[in-house]
């Protein structure tokens, strides 16, 4: 099967560009030294899994607790559930660790503590846990400096369940504009998740996982020091995002979506096509690229998009010639968050380096 032969839109991956980003981010990793704990959350699909753990242990990190358990049904073991814990979901994550899994969780309040430690001793169970630290005033998590609620949760914890130690995810590092900036956001990431390890460390606590995150921090770092792993999962098919903050080049995303022309508004300039919000995502990313950007066309994106209709002009206002683009014309689009532009879709278009679908690989959805 070839492009051609694909009904559009379709999620297209080309294998070597993803095999290129994967041992980047393993070769940082590794002049480290520190291990690394793919993020599975934009890949879910076991197939993808494979590319990103091999030469690991095997820890992988996901976000929703169906991913969880695909990922354990393909034959992870020491998964790490990295969004704060709901007490709606704990008989979930019990009965995958009776199942055999080392599912760490993760939290940032007494009351989230208070509901595992007490799920812990009426199952039996010591859940391993995380707390999340907020280095950078991004999102969720505590203070690096807030010794009283670190210690607070740490004693919440003892009767019932096991703290591993500390969390964090740079994601503030999303806002940078420099290299330079993502290394001092890099270094934010660390210190914080460090200053948080030595107070709990203080209080009696043993801390041994300082676990960080975020692809432009793991590729910036300059100093990894007390770091024991690194939670990353973008850089597997890197985005639009990624490469206005210099993170990797266009032409390193691996993922798109190919798109037929299925119209012309000449007075317009505008190519209308068949992958819309449903196919594309409402995701703008930095707002640079409208929903998307076609490749090989650099001043060519993806200005409004409806459900199922994409409209393509030229980012300046410059009339296009459409007689360049006729209906039929496959066109692929580079997607400015791949992690929701993935999202929309079942399945992978594995390209090997030609325009032949070597593999289909199948991803899944939902929570």
């Amino acid at each position: 099967m070839r492009l051609a032969d694909l009904e559009t839109p379709a999620l297209l991956l080309d294998a070597p560009k993803m095999r290129a980003n994967i041992a980047r981010m393993n070769a940082a990793m590794k002049r480290h030294g520190v291990a690394l704990r793919p993020h599975l959350k934009t890949a879910k699909s076991a197939e993808v899994a494979r590319e990103m753990t091999a030469g690991w242990s095997g820890a992988v990190t996901v976000s929703t607790l169906k991913e969880a358990e695909q990922f354990f049904a393909a034959g992870y073991r020491d998964i790490l559930y990295a969004v704060g814990i709901a007490p709606n979901k704990l008989a979930h994550a019990a009965e995958l660790v009776r199942r055999g899994a080392t599912l760490t969780l993760i939290l940032d309040s007494v009351a989230a503590a208070e509901a595992v430690a007490a799920l812990g001793r009426a199952e039996g169970l010591r859940l391993p846990v995380l707390i999340e630290i907020d280095s950078d005033r991004h999102r969720a998590g505590v203070a690096p400096n807030d010794t009283a609620l670190l210690t607070a949760i740490a004693d919440a914890l003892a009767e019932g369940a096991e703290l591993r130690g500390v969390m964090t995810h740079g994601g503030g590092s999303y806002g940078a504009t420099s290299a330079e900036e993502l290394a001092a956001h890099a270094e934010l990431e660390r210190s914080g998740a460090m200053t948080a390890a030595e107070a709990l460390r203080a209080a009696g606590h043993a801390c041994p996982v300082i676990s960080v995150g975020s692809t432009p921090t793991a590729l910036f770092a300059r100093d990894l020091t007390g770091v024991t792993e690194v939670r990353v999962g973008v850089y597997v098919f890197m985005d639009l995002v990624m490469a206005a903050l210099g993170v990797c080049a266009v032409d390193d995303i691996a993922a798109s979506v190919l798109t037929s022309v299925i119209g012309h508004q000449p007075e317009r300039g505008w190519l209308i096509v068949d992958a819309g919000w449903m196919a594309l995502s409402r995701d703008r990313g930095l707002d640079t690229n409208g929903y998307g950007l076609v490749a090989g066309h650099d001043d060519l994106i993806v200005v409004s998009a409806n459900q199922e209709h994409g409209i393509i002009a030229d980012r300046h206002g410059r009339p296009l010639d459409l007689a360049r683009f006729p209906i039929g014309t496959l066109l692929r689009i580079l997607p400015n968050h791949v992690c929701a532009t993935a999202a929309q879709h079942d399945r992978y278009h594995v390209l090997d380096g030609s325009d032949a679908i070597a593999q289909v690989w199948p991803r899944f959805g939902g929570w």
